[in-house]
């Protein structure tokens, strides 16, 4: 075995393990023990539960809530916080428990998963990320207690809310509350800003968080005045920061003024809960999976913004999915920079790399990519599935977003197997999966480059 994974690069191993994970996984939820009384799962089913959970996307063939026992229950919970913590850093916590000495090569595995640039204090960083996971998913669990604990008991209660915190801040949208997600709680603030909150601080990436926290110290200890915070943060965590901002307060209003009159989403609630309703829509298109409106009930205006944001995702090393915001910003201002005719990109007096574009063009094609072969599958598997459905169901899975307009639960065994196949093309990264494949490639030494010659574009 050692043999083997010596001959393995980061990415194969990365991708190697999130697949061992899921399939080992599955077996497990496969067991008799772990389907409720009178419950029979197939092998499809638990399989697809298992991708879903490890691969923290929320889409289900069966209803968590009644399906599962209490064993299945614990082992979808393990899963989502396996997946959304990841696969090498559990590894790597577990052989720091061990005391088990940690090797350069696992340290380059630890820092090339992070896409980091040193290999300084990787375990330390590795025991940073863990212990903020678990803060957050404490903080929500809390939370959580003053709703759920009146209304199911201590008991019950404190279980929903540390599987709801957990799901939430691992954008996982899977939760054991029946089979209508949070819509039971459309109007309920204290359930719609926990859930967003838990949403919005993971999908922002723990080096933001970092960030903002040693800036914010600085400002407390008058060593750098209040407005002058944002401006002395990272050129990573402003984009990332904006991006967010802009993605939140855009869906929101667009979801508000395409919703409004809609009968069979909010046309019914008050102004408030509109605003509310639109702002967790707009969020858990990040990746989230919750909802608290009917999905299959959006208007197409609605379902075309979605689309968009939930393809974005949230941003790198945080728990959403998508293609990033980073991703998305890069490309956008490489865009404007050759409008403009000038050769570098610049943004907040800074230069963005060439590398990093190229790195978000095949990110971007690859995501792409996956979106419409699995798109093309299930329109072929079900053709007598709507378009809008079936790019809601391809998208959400290669986004590890969760939500569905009610196609999953009619999937059939091929087309289950094809959302697996997407979800976890969608977790462990298009770029990932295209350098485990092509690593040959990588290794190439020659310096030799080829005569340039002129083509026309567009």
């Amino acid at each position: 075995m050692k043999k083997i994974l010596r001959k393995l690069n980061t990415p194969q191993i990365i991708a190697l393990g999130f697949a061992g994970v899921i399939f080992v996984g599955g077996l497990i939820l496969w067991l008799p023990v772990c389907a409720a009384e009178g419950c029979r799962t197939s092998f499809t089913d638990a399989m697809f539960t298992a991708a879903t959970s490890t691969c923290v996307t929320g889409l289900t063939t069966v209803t968590t809530a009644s399906h599962w026992s209490a064993f299945g229950k614990i082992v979808i919970f393990l899963l989502i916080q396996i997946g959304g913590i990841g696969v090498i850093s559990i590894a790597t916590i577990i052989f720091a428990v061990l005391h088990k000495r940690i090797g350069l090569r696992s340290r380059r595995i630890i820092k090339e998963s992070y896409n980091l640039s040193e290999m300084e204090g990787m375990v330390r960083l590795v025991r940073r990320i863990v212990l903020c996971v678990f803060g957050a998913e404490a903080a929500g669990a809390f939370f959580y207690c003053f709703r759920f604990v009146p209304e199911y008991g201590w008991g019950r209660g404190i279980l929903y809310s540390v599987f709801t915190s957990v799901s939430a801040f691992c954008n996982a949208g899977i939760d054991i509350l029946g089979d209508g997600s949070l819509a039971p709680y459309v109007k309920d603030p204290l359930v719609n800003l926990i859930t967003i909150g838990l949403v919005i601080l993971s999908g922002l990436g723990f080096t933001v968080w970092w960030d903002l926290a040693k800036n914010v110290r600085r400002a407390f200890r008058r060593e750098l005045p209040l407005g002058r915070i944002f401006g002395s943060l990272r050129l990573h965590s402003k984009i990332v920061l904006e991006m967010t901002a802009g993605l939140v307060v855009a869906g929101t209003v667009l979801i508000f003024l395409f919703e409004y009159q809609n009968p069979s989403t909010m046309k019914d609630l008050s102004l408030g809960e509109k605003l509310m309703a639109s702002l967790f829509q707009s969020v858990t298109t990040r990746t989230a999976g919750f909802f608290t409106v009917s999905q299959g009930g959006l208007s197409s205006a609605s379902v075309i913004m979605c689309l968009i944001w939930m393809f974005i995702g949230g941003s790198p090393m945080g728990t959403a999915g998508g293609v990033k915001t980073t991703t998305v910003a890069v490309m956008a201002l490489a865009a404007m920079s050759n409008l403009r005719g000038r050769r570098d990109i610049e943004v907040h007096h800074r230069r963005i790399r060439n590398t990093y574009v190229r790195s978000a063009v095949v990110v971007l094609m690859m995501g792409l990519l996956v979106v419409l072969l699995s798109s093309t599958l299930l329109a072929v598997i079900m053709p007598e599935a709507s378009l809008a459905d079936i790019l809601y169901e391809a998208v959400s899975a290669a986004a590890t977003v969760g939500l569905s307009r009610g196609l999953t639960g009619m999937l059939p065994t091929a087309g289950k197997w094809v959302v697996i196949l997407t979800m976890y093309l969608g977790r462990i990264g298009p770029i990932t999966l295209g350098t485990a494949v092509l690593s040959a490639a990588q290794q190439r030494t020659d310096t030799t480059s080829l005569a340039a010659e002129d083509m026309m574009i567009g």
